[in-house]
């Protein structure tokens, strides 16, 4: 695991549930579980400050992080994507942005093609990205907080004259890839869920395990985020592999996410100055629609 991306999966899966600051310690001991060095858990914590997307408080000789407003919003994004109701039904509307950059901002550019990938557009030309999801909102912030309204216009339809709505899908992404790397992770999860159900009824799964499993689980998942576009149902192919691939995902997460969250309440420190609200219940089931 690289240390930036489990640093956002441990706030979304745990921390911003508990006040959304830790004392770096805790964190140390935590990333520890996944082989992360003390000094890779510093240095990714000081490029993250140094990108804006975390903040540091000082308590004495004890440094407390959390996530800065940009950063909690690309948290919740995934974590709201990761566990949000899918597929949803279509409001036949394509998402239409159009960009064009000078050569000098190319690093701009590369930048706004990954966070375009991020929220599940999809390229049909080098300048053009479309999507069938409701993501103007997120489109508008992202042409705001990089100042691209100069370079960057965004349309909706909801007609296409020229082309055919599978023709865009499979233009702008591969589906077919999509399910195999579904597949993948269906074969290799359907014998994690067996093992770790086993050590269950045995009594043999330990809070420390189920921590990690739960981690290193969402971890893997939380990569289909950047492949599949989380497509409406009238978009998706017959017996798509994502729907069975999340009752998967959605089984294991519950049969070990208490003794998960009970380890990192025994690893998890706040800052003393502040009364934490705590929510035991979300980080236990945050499934949008799905009851414990």
């Amino acid at each position: 695991m690289k240390p930036r991306a489990l640093l956002f999966t441990l706030y979304g899966e745990y921390v911003q549930y508990y006040g959304g600051e830790i004392w770096v310690g805790s964190l140390i001991q935590l990333m520890k579980q996944f082989g992360v060095s003390e000094s890779s858990v510093r240095g990714a914590l000081l490029r993250m400050v140094q990108k804006d997307l975390m903040k540091v408080r000082k308590i004495g000789n004890r440094s407390y992080y959390s996530f800065t407003p940009q950063g909690q919003s690309q948290t919740e994004d995934g974590v709201n994507r990761v566990y949000g109701e899918r597929p949803f039904e279509w409001d036949n509307t394509w998402r239409i942005l159009t960009y064009s950059f000078p050569e000098e901002k190319r690093d701009l550019r590369n930048e706004i093609r990954k966070e375009l990938m991020w929220i599940g557009f999809g390229a049909i030309s080098n300048s053009t990205w479309v999507s069938p999801n409701p993501l103007e909102s997120q489109v508008l912030e992202m042409m705001e907080r990089y100042e691209l309204h100069d370079y960057m216009m965004l349309f909706s339809s909801s007609t296409v004259l020229s082309h055919s709505n599978d023709w865009i899908v499979n233009k702008g992404w591969n589906l077919d890839e999509i399910s195999r790397e579904y597949e993948k992770f269906i074969e290799q999860y359907s014998d994690k869920f067996e093992e770790l159900q086993n050590k269950a009824l045995n009594n043999t799964l330990t809070d420390q395990e189920s921590f990690i499993e739960r981690t290193q689980l969402v971890h893997e998942y939380r990569k289909f985020l950047f492949k599949d576009p989380g497509f409406p149902a009238e978009l998706l192919p017959d017996h798509w592999k994502g729907t069975e691939a999340r009752e998967l995902f959605w089984k294991i997460h519950q049969l070990i996410t208490i003794p998960s969250v009970r380890f990192f309440e025994s690893i998890f420190e706040p800052a003393p100055d502040r009364e934490v609200e705590i929510d035991r219940d979300k980080a236990i089931n945050p499934f949008d629609k799905v009851q414990v």
